[in-house]
């Protein structure tokens, strides 16, 4: 049996048979394949009719992702906490509070908070005056409070109300620059804690979109001086 020609860019998932009442389903696009024609997933039904003549009928989706505004395409970032319980656990102020949300917390395992990025952060008039790219460094101190968040966890150390200090920091690398009008999404996951000595080690990745753009292994150590309010870069 031979398709029609609009459908010629799918390979069928089963045979069909020639003296049998078949039911054909093409799956979706990412399960087959793309081949760059932007459209959904489609579901081909054929009915043998008789000894000569079979039935084809094609279910398209009546509301496809073109005929949605662009506004209404994507939905927000959850809130898992807001600027005011970030604020709560978090000792960082104006100009140096860089989370604006926190989007998924797993205690004791992981966190992913975002940064939105615009041209009215205190940075971008010297960095630079011409071409305003987010400095490297204010973006691992983002991350880092992004880590902060499980850091001073009660749930993880055992104790509230300490503060934490960045130690080091390997393995960075910068991918792609982040400019004004980005959003950057920060994973940071715990990878070990060592309670006794109050020292932990995070992977973190910052993302634009899919597009990874920062990584590194950070190196943190908690503490309960009153005094150290804030984590160094």
């Amino acid at each position: 049996m031979q398709l029609p020609p609009f459908l010629s860019c799918f390979q069928p998932m089963a045979v069909v048979s020639s003296n049998s009442i078949p039911s054909l389903t093409l799956g979706s696009l990412s399960q087959l394949g793309r081949r760059s024609l932007g459209c959904p997933s489609l579901s081909l039904k054929l009915t043998h009719l008789s000894n000569s003549s079979l039935h084809c009928s094609l279910n398209v989706p009546e509301n496809t992702h073109e005929d949605t505004p662009m506004e209404k395409r994507f939905p927000p970032y959850p809130t898992v906490m807001d600027i005011n319980q970030i604020r709560e656990r978090l000792p960082h102020r104006f100009p140096f509070l860089l989370v604006d949300r926190i989007i998924e917390y797993k205690p004791g395992v992981s966190v992913v908070g975002i940064k939105n990025v615009t041209i009215n952060d205190n940075f971008f008039p010297g960095h630079f005056p011409e071409r305003p790219i987010m400095p490297g460094v204010l973006m691992i101190e983002a991350m880092s409070q992004v880590g902060g968040a499980v850091i001073l966890e009660p749930d993880v150390k055992g104790t509230s109300g300490e503060v934490f200090f960045l130690a080091r920091v390997d393995k960075v690398k910068f991918r792609k620059p982040v400019i004004p009008g980005d959003t950057l999404v920060m994973r940071m996951t715990l990878m070990k804690m060592h309670k006794r000595f109050g020292v932990a080690k995070l992977e973190g990745k910052a993302y634009v979109g899919s597009e990874l753009v920062c990584e590194g292994e950070f190196l943190m150590a908690t503490g309960s001086d009153p005094q150290a309010r804030f984590l160094y870069p």
